[in-house]
């Protein structure tokens, strides 16, 4: 079958997508990251740049309008700033560039908008953009937390649209609310009133301590560390597991830290807060293990957590943290000595996972064991209110005039009973945005003098030393403050249409929805342990939502062994734990291809471990094994492209990152694709990476960036044979496929160096030979003459050195300060190159100027040389010397803009 290419199949403004996945960190309210937490999350800019480029046709589909290249290049940079406008955060509710989009796609899809398909839906970013982009959406997970807030994010904005509140305040005000303010504005009225019935119940348990003026202070948390029984007989007391001493650590304040003291006598120590000076530069407990703070001895891991898992692990507090008119005020530990009420915490053990649930290992078992009993007490008081809460909402429901039909949410209601049900979920989500934080397992950040909450990674780790947070503190860390991160959140909804979300494996929603068009984000292998550590919110969210989602909260704990990741620990091996994954995966790729619609292609994110690579550059075994597996099951890949989105301070630091995902376009491969030998193969692959290349350098994408573009169109050459045969007859693998295609690359990449005058081609392979260290004056004669230019020349270009037989390449610290490029009588590539390099170090604003003089012939062969210079410093490992040249290509754009702009510029070098 033949297909309109689409624009992801060919050409991303891929700069511009990546600065606003990595911009997108930096936004907090507003973003579904607030709303309730999911691991792993795609940015939405990825998913919207990724929905919308899959569904417009590339120019190059529609020969008839535009019959040239430059024809095609023209219409190409049209889509481009569309999507360029598309992918800002600015532009999620901006109605004039939504509709902009929505048209191009409407435009080439005349037949109708095809449906859209996530079947691991997770934290809900694809098909929150899928439904911005005004699309049909069929979405749904296994996992029951997941599916709650995909029907939060994704149903009750188009079902509860423009709103009023129904609280009397809200219903009385003049105010016009449009998308979810009214929800958000009772929800924050909701969680007023449940605030003021838990301060009532349990506010006496968090008393306030004196301040140093006699004034009472609000405490914002209270300091504890875990402690053991000495090792040591000569110290009959237990002792503390701390981290760090120091409490604040900022610039322009003095050092607040933690002083034990010690009484041997007694085998006691009592706890004071410090000023200024003197805080222990370590802790008592490090990767290696423990040392008693009372007489040095070594306190082995192994000891703590025989002592923890037998029940003796104690805690104690070290200081009180408050509010204060000018900022954090720290004091000795007060407020912890009532005794605290036992409470019916959460049902439900943890699954011992080393690495990934390390609490187990230190007795915390249960669900429950991981909050102190003031936690629990907190925690179980607010969700228990809840009920009343619920009770008050739907009186006031309706006495605003809903209708009181009885229908719930879950069953397509709108009225009375179906607006309590989300206002009740949004307060247990608030709930859990304590749970992470109200906790024996977060973190005391000194610097920012702030609460880290419990999943600082993908994981849940062990904390020696905790804040335990005062909920009724108006800090990060109290209940308000976490209300008006889910307020703020619901304040910025405004879709107006729902998506399909059903609780189901990969495999079976893809059957049951049919034909549609893929773009999901699959788990990976063992990357994130989605399950697991999510019934650490799902515990809650059964006993505060059992009765607004019983089929989702139906059961003791997440599903599990139909969850599609390689967890080798249940399941015994890990090769079992692998073939568990790869056989799942297969199953739901099959069904995909099988149901794929024929008017875009299915789009993929494949996440990318820190640690893969390998020696030889070529591929991770985790990248060929995704790729053979998808193609295994009747795939094609068309496209592939890094996404980068992690947020790194300095421009080098930036540059020099690792792609953490690729996009991959895929097709379901033709049942008729040939055989091919490798040499036909070859052949195919040069013809097809010659220009594909050219249109990647076209559209400007990094050098760090092409290898793996170019991957898209050397496997899509691959993938569309039935099979590629070796010599020895054996079938080609994916590894050797791409060891290929990076070979290739190189090739057409040379292939380019006839452009160049005589003394940068030297110059050029002589860097790839030794850098820039020196070499044998006789290797330099050798090869200037292979190159049509002396040694002596070269010299004369300002190029290279040559003295006492040794030969070396000028480098860029070491070029003249007042090189003139007119002025020059032997002007070469390599020194364009180097020039303008040392000049952005400086400024844009320089190098554009630069540029200018060098004129628009000579600027391009410098930056097509800096693609060439990146690719031999990649193979090289030289990534120092590779950011240079990496970013002279990024800020190409902005160069030329410069230049086109700037007056100085009319004299130009021919």
């Amino acid at each position: 079958m033949t297909y309109k290419k689409k624009l992801i199949e060919v050409a991303l403004p891929l700069a511009a997508i990546n600065t606003e996945c990595v911009r997108e960190k930096t936004i907090r309210h507003g973003h579904p990251s607030t709303f309730h937490l999911w691991w792993a999350r795609r940015p939405l800019a990825s998913a919207r740049a990724v929905l919308w480029a899959s569904l417009v046709d590339d120019p190059s589909a529609h020969p008839d309008q535009f019959a040239t290249e430059a024809e095609q290049q023209v219409e190409r940079e049209r889509l481009f700033d569309i999507l360029v406008r598309l992918v800002r955060w600015e532009s999620s509710n901006d109605s004039r560039v939504l509709d902009q989009a929505r048209a191009e796609i409407e435009r080439s899809n005349p037949s109708g908008l095809p449906r859209i398909l996530d079947p691991f839906g997770g934290g809900g970013t694809i098909p929150l953009e899928a439904l911005r982009l005004g699309l049909p959406t069929f979405t749904g997970d296994l996992n029951p937390v997941a599916v709650i807030l995909q029907r939060a994010m994704l149903q009750f904005p188009g079902r509860l649209f423009d709103r009023p509140p129904v609280n009397e305040p809200g219903r009385d005000s003049l105010t016009t609310w449009s998308g979810l303010q009214g929800l958000a504005n009772d929800v924050e009225y909701y969680s007023d009133l449940l605030a003021t019935k838990a301060r009532e119940a349990i506010g006496h348990f968090y008393p306030e301590p004196i301040g140093p003026d006699g004034a009472p202070l609000t405490p914002i948390a209270w300091m504890w560390a875990r402690t053991v029984k000495s090792p040591d007989p000569s110290f009959d007391g237990h002792v503390p597991l701390v981290k760090s001493w120091i409490l604040r650590k900022r610039p322009g304040r003095p050092v607040v830290w933690v002083e034990a003291i010690v009484d041997s006598n007694s085998s006691t120590i009592t706890y004071r807060v410090r000023e200024g000076a003197g805080a222990p530069s370590d802790g008592t407990v490090e990767r290696s293990g423990g040392r008693c703070i009372a007489t040095g001895a070594a306190i082995p891991f192994e000891y703590i957590r025989s002592e923890a898992r037998a029940g003796r692990m104690g805690s104690v507090a070290m200081a009180v943290i408050c509010e204060g008119p000018s900022g954090r005020v720290y004091l000795d530990p007060v407020g912890v000595g009532e005794v605290i009420p036992a409470s019916e915490g959460p049902l439900g053990s943890i699954f011992d996972w080393p690495g990934r649930l390390n609490v187990v290992r230190y007795g915390l078992t249960e669900w429950s064991d991981l909050f102190l009993p003031r936690q629990l007490l907190a925690l179980t008081t607010f969700s228990d209110l809840l009920g009343e809460i619920r009770a008050v909402a739907e009186s006031d429901a309706r006495r605003s005039g809903l209708p009181d039909d009885g229908i719930r949410f879950r069953d397509g209601g709108g009225g009375v009973s179906a607006y309590a049900d989300a206002v009740v979920t949004c307060l247990a989500f608030v709930i859990d945005r304590c749970v992470g934080r109200w906790t024996s397992l977060t973190l005391w950040h000194n610097s920012g003098e702030k609460i880290e909450h419990v999943f600082r990674r993908q994981s849940i780790p062990m904390s020696w030393d905790f804040p335990e947070a005062n909920p009724f503190s108006n800090s990060s860390g109290g209940w308000s403050g976490q209300v008006e991160w889910v307020s703020k959140y619901l304040e910025a909804q405004f879709l107006h249409v729902e998506a399909d979300v059903v609780q189901r494996d990969a495999a079976a929603r893809i059957e049951e929805v049919g034909v549609a068009v893929l773009c999901t984000d699959p788990p990976y292998y063992d990357n994130v342990p989605y399950a697991d550590i999510s019934d650490y919110y799902y515990v809650w969210l059964r006993r505060n939502l059992g009765d607004v989602w019983p089929d989702e909260c139906s059961t003791l704990l997440t599903p599990k062994a139909d969850e599609l990741i390689a967890n080798r620990y249940r399941a015994g091996s890990k090769q079992a734990a692998i073939d568990h994954f790869e056989g799942g995966m297969r199953k739901v790729f099959t069904a995909a291809a099988n149901n794929a619609s024929p008017v875009a292609p299915a789009t993929i994110f494949y996440a990318f471990k820190a640690s893969e690579g390998s020696d030889d550059g070529v591929v991770s075994t985790g990248w060929e094994t995704f790729l053979s597996g998808l193609i295994s099951s009747g795939w094609a890949i068309t496209a592939t492209w890094p996404l980068r989105t992690e947020l790194i301070t300095g421009v080098k630091g930036k540059l020099g990152l690792l792609a953490t995902s690729v996009v991959l376009a895929c097709r379901p491969r033709e049942v008729t694709a040939a055989l091919a030998t490798r040499g036909e193969f070859h052949q195919a692959l040069h013809r097809d990476m010659s220009v594909a290349v050219r249109v990647l350098q076209e559209q400007n994408i990094a050098p760090i960036d092409l290898a793996q573009a170019a991957i898209g169109p050397g496997i899509a050459t691959f993938s569309r044979y039935a099979r590629v045969v070796e010599a020895d007859g054996r079938p080609m693998t994916v590894r050797a496929a791409l060891g290929l295609i990076n070979e290739v690359l190189a090739e057409v990449l040379s292939g380019e160096e006839s452009e160049f005058d005589a003394d940068t081609r030297f110059a050029l392979t002589w860097f790839e030979q030794y850098g820039h260290n020196p070499g044998p004056f006789g290797d330099a004669d050798s090869l200037s003459r292979a190159k049509d230019t002396t040694v002596a020349g070269v010299v004369e270009a300002g190029v290279i050195t040559n003295r006492d037989g040794r030969v070396r390449l000028v480098e860029r610290g070491e070029l003249r300060s007042d090189w003139d490029p007119v002025a020059d009588t032997r002007p070469t590539v390599w020194e364009m190159t180097q020039y303008l390099i040392r000049a952005l170090d400086s400024s844009e604003t320089e190098a554009a100027a630069l540029l200018g003089r060098l004129g628009v012939g000579h600027g391009e062969k410098a930056r097509q040389l800096a693609y060439l210079l990146y690719g031999v410093c990649e193979r090289k490992k030289w990534a120092e010397e590779g950011i240079g040249y990496n970013m002279l290509v990024t800020a190409w754009p902005e160069l030329t803009r410069l230049t086109m702009t700037s007056a100085t510029n009319d004299e130009r070098l021919f």
